[in-house]
């Protein structure tokens, strides 16, 4: 699980996928962070993201960095412990213009059953699961 913050970090934006209904939703995120041994990341309740990831919560994200990508699947499981936001908030304090722990509208969100794939045309890719 590291190496696959450590990637994302390194990549800085990465690209979140979802379903609504039949249609896939791509958009770009740049939050992630490890709290209590878990790979999180971060988004606010009143984006449409929130709401296909309650009626849909498996997603993948994608990414790139130093000639390398990544392909992670995963399901997205929501966590309204206070801390885990005050701990995202701390890991990225330029967003605590607009969101703030417990204010009912910032949302983590942890992985389950995450599978990463990180790619090179040179490589043999590399699976992590977690």
């Amino acid at each position: 699980m590291q190496r696959v913050y450590d990637f994302l970090k390194k990549c800085g934006t990465y690209y979140l996928a979802t379903t609504e209904g039949d249609q896939p939703r791509v958009r770009p995120f740049g939050t992630v962070d490890i709290f209590e041994g878990k790979l999180y990341f971060q988004t606010g309740k009143i984006k449409p993201v929130a709401n296909q990831l309650k009626a849909n919560p498996k997603i993948e994200i994608s990414g790139m960095a130093d000639g390398k990508w990544i392909r992670l699947t995963a399901e997205a499981v929501l966590d309204d412990n206070v801390p885990a936001q005050e701990h995202m908030l701390e890991a990225y304090p330029e967003l605590k213009g607009l969101y703030k722990p417990g204010d009912g509208n910032t949302e983590v969100y942890y992985l389950k059953n995450a599978r990463a794939l990180i790619c090179s045309f040179t490589e043999k890719p590399v699976e992590i699961c977690f």
